[in-house]
């Protein structure tokens, strides 16, 4: 009697979301975001990479708590919850950041630590240069299948070339 092992699953495919939780822009590409979510699933994995820009005083302190809520367990949640409130995060910044921490049950003094000492600041920065040296400007940007998608002008037709790609390359797993 032979066994056969069991068939893999394909590997999913894997669209970058350059994303500052500050912007705006980004804030109305979370429909997109879902709406991918719920066409692919586990096929499509979708990664949020940080981006933060300048124009936005607390983006970059946003992108190191985001980290923190990874490392906490949830990273996603906590990205959407900031970015549902882009425009109050100008006015409160950090305490904001905390805020929500409490909101999802996470730990807001790990988090106030975590932004006193730093510790996300090199995932943060190699983000953002990654991002740089692919020709990231603006947010929300997307890579999918080595293709840039910039979504800081417009987001006008993104997904639908997000699916188109994404599609195609699934169609070769």
């Amino acid at each position: 009697m032979t066994h056969s092992a069991p068939a893999a699953s394909p590997t999913p495919v894997v669209l970058e979301f350059w994303c500052e939780l500050q912007c705006p822009d980004c804030h109305r590409a979370l429909d997109d975001v879902r709406a991918l979510r719920a066409r692919y699933g586990d096929r499509l994995e979708i990664v949020l990479r940080h981006f933060p820009l300048e124009k936005h005083k607390y983006a970059f302190a946003a992108a190191q708590a985001a980290e923190e809520a990874v490392e906490q367990g949830q990273g996603w949640a906590y990205a959407e919850a900031v970015l549902a409130r882009t425009g109050e995060l100008g006015d409160r910044g950090e305490a904001l950041l905390l805020d929500v921490a409490r909101e999802l049950s996470l730990d807001a003094e790990e988090f106030d630590t975590s932004l006193i000492d730093g510790r996300h600041i090199l995932t943060v920065d190699a983000d953002q240069a990654e991002g740089k040296a692919i020709g990231v400007t603006g947010t929300p940007t997307y890579v999918i299948g080595g293709e840039r998608l910039d979504g800081g002008k417009s987001q006008d037709g993104l997904r639908a070339r997000i699916e188109e790609i994404a599609d195609r390359l699934l169609a070769g797993n």
